[in-house]
């Protein structure tokens, strides 16, 4: 029993005096890593207050240095290093200083050690590296800097330097932290410092170090999609400085986190920054009503910690102002990280050591009694908090950075009596009538929206004629359902949709024919018999025609020669408008002997060039059709008699647009293009039908044209007709044959580009 006291006594000694109980963590990487032995504070100008802190290890520091809290607070992470034999926390204010807490820490890239430094006022700092020492020098700013200027000069010990490259780099999503990167090579580390320059860009200034000239310029890395924007460098001949210029936009306020990575000046950019930004061309979410225990009072959540995480959220006063969470268990913790190693130590001790460390005051209630054992090893205080309190079946009411502890039933017990306080102010509130006009929507459709948000007692009808909501309810039902209305009744997006048809045709022709023959006669009469009994007389002449062969040309004399007498009869199609020939007669005074010749020859090419535009205006979500063409008549014969029906030949867009929430548009899209074609007709006359038709969906941007198909055909043929044999002897064979070649080529290509009319109004920007 004496030694228990004795246990006690010391535990209660050490929670007086306000003592961190921390323990050395002592982890050892694959490299051998960098061993912080000791943390040393000390002033170096008394009358500013002005302070120095120096981190003795045993190899190089790698560093990372940023501003918290404000300004308040500066914390130094050194990577790949331990703690070894140092003080935990140093609690004495010296200067600008008011303590100095090293913790070591195991994270997925490794070891490190962290120095968190608070911070009496603000102050501006110097952080130099100095052999296997970092020293963090800390003057006062002025009273008149405003806070996110009070930290802006990060010194590292070096001169002499040549900046050799500076290159950006973007880490792949999902990224919270350090997307944007630039990474400034030089060939010796030189000293730094982080600035605004007076265009407003954020500055690191490189001093002592030259800069080449093919490296003097602007990168523009906005296709990068993160914080930064450009990257400028530039060199100061006067300062034998180089500049380092930063483009982030106006979404980042940060000026990012500079660490030294061996010769690498590494600039980082935290891309979460950009989350914050508002987003363009992004239709906003909005919360019309948040549900509630009881009617009348104001919603306050309060957060119960026990064995069931899944208590809903208490309603009571609204100056009570209580905040909480729905479910303790999903909760994300924040608090400073503490190592707690404790054994039989009493729950109200415990509570005001937590209440220390989180600077939150902690009031319990009388039934509250235990003891704890706890070890714990780097653990956010509120999480410690939480865990304590599930343990010994506690809950807390938290107000600010007052938080209340109390057994679970006590806390159920006065949760029910707010509960029942809460139904009975609400079944004794007067009920409103509220008349609410609705616009652009129907009525109708708004009221089945509103009817989930009545309560038991409300009610709600439509006036048709003025197309009015008539909501009857209590006060705040009837807010919600007014701001339910407003949220919905907005200007439908009207849509234009364009569509373009572009069609092309090119055709070639050429037919080369050749037409000859004649006649020859050996007899008495013409002088020339041949002189035996048989046969004494012999007549030849070509026998190759018919009543359609064209054989003008063959006579000055006559148009058409009755029996041209053609032996190899293979015309070009010529005619009006089509190709040419010339023809030759050949032929002996006595008329013995005749020959006559007919080349013709036709060649023809073409280009077609087809635009059709329907548009067409529509509201969203809405089908839309327009169209143009002629009706064709048809025959039918049937039992009933000869009957005339139309087929349509028409040029007709049918879409549906939908808007999406960041004003794309997404479309079912149906074009057609039907055309009559006299060229091939049916046996009685009828033409065919052209059909050109596109069905698709697709998402376009708002104003942007998408092709949405495309057809290319391509007709080539090459004829050769000939007599047999004979138009097989080269170079001869061609009077004994027709060469044709023909090449036709269509193209279709389908255009289309919605565009939103009422953009601003419709998206609600």
């Amino acid at each position: 029993m004496r030694k228990r006291g004795s246990i006690h006594k010391r535990v209660l000694q050490l929670i007086g005096a306000q003592a961190i109980l921390l323990a050395a963590t002592f982890a050892w990487a694959d490299a051998e890593p960098n061993h912080v032995r000791d943390v040393k504070v000390r002033t170096t100008d008394v009358e500013s207050g002005a302070a120095e802190i120096e981190v003795v290890g045993t190899s190089a520091p790698t560093f990372n240095v940023r501003i918290e809290n404000g300004g308040k607070r500066l914390v130094v992470d050194i990577s790949n290093s331990d703690v070894v034999g140092v003080k935990e926390a140093i609690t004495n204010a010296v200067g600008v200083v008011g303590g100095v807490m090293t913790q070591a820490f195991k994270t997925d890239a490794g070891r490190m050690t962290r120095l968190s430094i608070n911070l009496n006022k603000h102050a501006a700092y110097r952080v130099r590296a100095e052999g296997t020492s970092l020293k963090v020098t800390l003057t006062p700013a002025a009273t008149t800097a405003p806070a996110a200027s009070t930290a802006k000069d990060v010194e590292a010990q070096g001169a002499g330097s040549e900046l050799v490259d500076v290159r950006y780099e973007r880490a792949k999503a999902p990224c919270t932290s350090g997307c944007d990167r630039i990474v400034i090579s030089t060939t010796e580390m030189p000293a730094y410092s982080l600035s605004t320059s007076p265009s407003g860009r954020v500055r690191l200034e490189l001093k002592k170090t030259t800069l080449a000239k093919p490296l003097a310029k602007t990168l523009d890395v906005s296709q990068g999609k993160g914080v930064v924007k450009s990257v400028s460098t530039f060199f100061d001949e006067k300062s034998e400085t180089t500049f380092v210029e930063i483009d982030k936009g106006a979404e980042s306020p940060s000026q990012g986190t500079v660490s030294v990575d061996g010769k690498d000046i590494v600039w980082s950019f935290d891309g979460a920054l950009a989350k914050n930004a508002p987003k363009p061309n992004v239709r906003k979410s909005v919360t019309v009503a948040r549900e509630n225990d009881g009617g009348g009072g104001p919603k306050v959540e309060t957060s119960i910690l026990g064995d069931d995480p899944k208590i809903e959220v208490a309603t009571g006063s609204e100056a009570a102002g209580f905040t909480a969470t729905l479910n303790a268990q999903a909760r994300g913790y924040s608090g400073r990280r503490i190592d707690l190693d404790l054994k039989d130590a009493d729950i109200h001790n415990i509570l005001r050591l937590l209440a220390d460390v989180g600077r939150v005051n902690i009031v319990t209630a009388d039934d509250v009694s235990g003891n704890v054992t706890i070890r714990m090893r780097n653990v956010p205080w509120d999480q410690a908090l939480d865990v304590v309190l599930q343990a010994k079946g506690l809950g807390m009411v938290r107000s600010g950075n007052l938080i209340r502890v109390a057994p679970l039933a006590t806390l159920q017990k006065e949760r029910e009596l707010r509960l029942a306080a809460a139904k009975q102010e609400y079944e004794l509130t007067p009920l409103e009538t509220r008349l609410i006009p609705v616009s652009y929507a129907q009525a109708e459709e708004l009221q089945a929206r509103a009817k989930d948000l009545l309560s038991p007692r409300g009610s709600i009808a439509v006036d048709e004629r003025t197309n009015v909501l008539i909501a009857r309810d209590i006060s705040g039902n009837l807010n919600n359902i007014e701001e339910l209305v407003r949220s919905l009744d907005t200007q439908t997006p009207q849509v234009l949709v364009e569509a373009r048809i572009v069609e092309a045709t090119s055709r070639y022709l050429r037919d080369v024919g050749i037409q000859w023959g004649g006649d020859v006669t050996f007899s008495s009469a013409t002088g020339n018999p041949t002189g035996i009994a048989f046969p004494s007389r012999i007549t030849s002449s070509g026998g190759n025609y018919d009543q359609q062969t064209n054989s003008r040309g063959l006579s000055p004399f006559q148009g058409n020669v009755p029996q041209p007498n053609f032996a190899v009869n293979l015309p070009a199609a010529t005619g009006t408008g089509q190709g040419g020939a010339l023809g030759f007669s050949l032929g002996s005074i006595d008329n013995n002997l005749n020959i006559g010749l007919r080349l013709s020859a036709a060649e023809a090419s073409g280009l077609l060039r087809i635009v059709s535009s329907p548009r067409i205006l529509t509201l969203d979500n809405r089908d839309a059709r327009i169209s143009q063409g002629t009706l064709i008549p048809f025959a039918q014969i049937s039992a009933q008699g000869v009957q005339t029906t139309f087929q349509e030949a028409k040029l007709q867009l049918l879409v549906r647009p939908h808007v999406t929430a960041d004003g794309s548009v997404s479309m079912h899209v149906k074009i057609n293009r039907d055309e009559p074609d006299f060229n091939q007709t049916s046996p009685r006359g009828d033409p065919t039908i052209l059909k050109r038709e596109a069905e698709t969906d697709l998402l376009v941007m708002d104003g942007h044209t998408a092709v949405i198909g495309g057809i290319f055909t391509r007709n080539t043929g090459r004829n050769l007709d000939q007599v047999p044999f004979f138009g097989d002897i080269p170079i001869l064979g061609v009077l004994f044959q027709r060469r044709r070649a023909s090449d036709t080529r269509n193209e279709l290509v389908i255009f289309i580009t919605p565009r939103i009319v009422n953009r601003a109004e419709a998206l609600g920007r």
